[in-house]
């Protein structure tokens, strides 16, 4: 049985300082990056919201880590710069991050993808270039077609359940299908077929 150990208003505070500290991070990452000049853009969970508070604002997610699309040949600039944020570069099980300080935990980072790479072997598509942006509050995110492809790519339940979001909404709709790759085709009829899972 888990104890509970926290009630009342200091679990709504701990609530708000959870999501607060992944929006502080988003907002030193773009801030940074775009004053440095350096290309990147928001993707995951933080670009999906940006989307999606467009629409309906009642179906924006939580996300509880920030994910980047960098150049690889940018990241040695990036690192110097991140750094004065107070960002440390890491590279673990072949993923690289910057961890938010140096006792932070890899859920506590923001995870770097590269651009034209395939994030695995097996992946239909590689991560789109960054030379095709939208800005969205300050911060450059894929659009809306990219960031699709790469749920559909990457195709997890949390990728899933974020197309799902969009479909709810309307950003996403049948009309779609001919814009896709017939891999990413099937994935996304799939989705439509059965919105509800």
């Amino acid at each position: 049985m888990i104890e509970i150990k926290f009630t009342g208003d200091e679990l709504w505070n701990r609530i708000e300082r959870a999501v607060e500290k992944v929006k502080d991070r988003l907002r030193r990452v773009t801030r940074a990056l775009n004053a440095a000049h350096i290309p990147y853009a928001v993707i995951g969970g933080n670009a999906v919201q940006h989307w999606v508070a467009q629409v309906d604002e009642s179906v924006v997610r939580n996300t509880q880590d920030v994910d980047i699309i960098l150049n690889e040949h940018d990241l040695d600039q990036a690192i110097v710069v991140l750094e004065k944020e107070g960002f440390l570069f890491r590279r673990s099980a072949g993923i690289s991050m910057f961890l938010d300080g140096p006792d932070a935990k890899a859920r506590d980072a923001v995870h770097v993808l590269f651009a034209g790479k395939k994030v695995r072997e097996e992946y239909l598509t590689a991560v789109p270039q960054v030379d095709e942006y939208e800005m969205m509050a300050d911060a450059r995110t894929l659009p809306l077609l990219r960031l699709v492809e790469m749920k559909l790519t990457s195709f997890r339940r949390k990728d899933q359940v974020h197309l799902l979001d969009m479909i709810s909404i309307g950003l996403i709709d049948a009309t779609w299908i001919d814009r896709l790759t017939p891999s990413l085709r099937i994935r996304l009829q799939e989705l439509l077929d059965d919105p509800e899972g």
